[in-house]
């Protein structure tokens, strides 16, 4: 890319690009600098990662170089792959992002696998029901919602935003998955637009828990270019999830479950929280692949 790199008259083939990107972003201190490179350039060239490697000898043609040139220098100022190309993988599932929602994280699939696994308890139990009405708040580019409605179908499933574009692009994104007559999705903030009585098996949510103060010291590629209305939980970061922990008990089913993610150094103020209610029972812990405390579940008293 740079002439004193290789000769003028040089073919930068594939592996060539993405060796010299990965030493660039090093030295730019850019996270996973080589998986970076790899992603940004399989999206210029429309390739599955591992087709990198499979025509590692192809040269670039001009106008590949100079789309990949943009790119670089858009990462090099912080702004998220996921962003960059807009799309993000989660459960699975190749997901749309746009900047209007927060960028699907690994940890949040532990909120996933909890739900699925109150599942064929639910079905057991009093409500003796095949198929469950599972709700999530917050959905953003709808990643919660849909992994599980991938993975189970058969229950009828409801998904809010309080930003109508974020609905827009979770709908996109069911449609993309064939799922757009297994969700309903609707714009509302938390429970102001539920007007019905008892209602949900399941509801969960991943709400903005980041206390105000410390989102400036976020990376960069967060404070940045993340929505701020999906990070900011206020003063000690459990206003959403105070809100949603205080109402959510008015629509749900008898036993019903609900499931929210938390930050990682959060549990006894929300146990706290939860137990001062005392509207739940059960209450439940489940640490993320990091070995933190990530999701908390409660059953309706």
């Amino acid at each position: 890319m740079q002439s004193q790199i290789q000769p003028p008259n040089h073919k930068w083939t594939i592996l060539d690009i993405i060796n010299w990107t990965t030493t660039y972003f090093t030295s730019h201190n850019i996270d996973s600098p080589r998986a970076s490179a790899e992603i940004l350039l399989a999206h210029v060239l429309n390739l599955q990662r591992i087709d990198l490697y499979l025509r590692y000898d192809q040269p670039l043609i001009q106008q590949e170089l100079v789309d990949f040139k943009s790119l670089i220098k858009r990462r090099i100022k912080r702004e998220p792959v996921a962003y960059i190309i807009g799309k993000r993988d989660f459960w699975s599932l190749d997901l749309l992002v746009s900047e209007q929602t927060l960028i699907p994280r690994p940890e949040t699939e532990c909120l996933v696998e909890v739900a699925l696994s109150f599942l064929p308890k639910l079905i057991s139990s009093e409500l003796e029901s095949s198929s469950l009405r599972i709700l999530e708040m917050g959905t953003g580019s709808g990643a919660i919602i849909l992994a599980i409605a991938s993975d189970r179908p058969n229950h009828r499933f409801f998904a809010s935003d309080r930003l109508p574009k974020a609905v827009a692009l979770a709908r996109q994104n069911a449609e993309n998955h064939q799922l757009e007559n297994k969700i309903r999705f609707f714009v509302g903030e938390w429970m102001s637009a539920l007007k019905v009585p008892p209602y949900f098996d399941i509801i969960l949510s991943n709400p903005p828990y980041i206390p105000s103060n410390i989102i400036p010291s976020l990376q960069p590629e967060i404070y940045r270019y993340e929505p701020l209305i999906a990070l900011d939980g206020g003063e000690d970061g459990l206003d959403c999830l105070r809100t949603i922990i205080n109402a959510a008990h008015h629509q749900m089913n008898s036993k019903g479950v609900l499931i929210l993610e938390i930050g990682y150094d959060q549990k006894e103020a929300v146990k706290r929280m939860i137990e001062d209610r005392d509207q739940y029972e059960d209450i439940i812990f489940s640490k993320d692949y990091s070995g933190h405390d990530r999701v908390v579940s409660m059953r309706k008293k």
